[in-house]
């Protein structure tokens, strides 16, 4: 038995590219950097190293992504590898391994990449693969922006 499951968060690498194969099936595709901590041994001091993830994301979700995803946003995903390899017109093998995304919640605001949005991490809306082949309503695609509890809550007021 063996386990693919992906969860990463990090920034958009480049505007996201919305392509539709000749049966009709939207394709997003866009790249992640994700950093890992290194000890450089020369310095002896930790240093950021980028990892540069591809992702990709199919069917009904892609062009509504589209539109809310650009270079820099900053993202959670959650999703599966694909290992895809071919031969290109010169000759040569290539592969890749990418991520293929059945969640995406939004970390930063769309007009603030970076920030986050007034409601915080929780608020951020988040778009999961659909239970169901129907097609999602569009007013599904956005989650309302939760205001924070009013400051006038009392820790003498929380029962536990």
């Amino acid at each position: 038995m063996s386990i693919n499951r992906v969860n990463i968060s990090g920034n958009l690498t480049r505007d996201p590219e919305l392509r539709v194969t000749g049966s009709g099936t939207q394709i997003l595709s866009f790249g992640v950097a994700v950093n890992d901590r290194r000890r450089n041994p020369q310095t002896n001091e930790w240093e950021d190293v980028p990892n540069f993830v591809d992702c990709v994301v199919f069917g009904a979700r892609a062009e509504p992504l589209s539109r809310f995803l650009s270079k820099g946003s900053k993202v959670a995903l959650e999703g599966k590898l694909r290992y895809s390899s071919w031969e290109t017109k010169d000759g040569q093998r290539r592969s890749k391994l990418e991520v293929v995304v059945d969640e995406v919640e939004f970390l930063s605001s769309r007009n603030q990449q970076g920030a986050p949005q007034a409601g915080g991490p929780y608020a951020a809306p988040s778009y999961a693969a659909p239970a169901a082949a129907a097609p999602m309503p569009q007013q599904a695609y956005a989650a309302p922006v939760q205001a924070p509890p009013s400051a006038d809550v009392y820790d003498e007021d929380i029962p536990f």
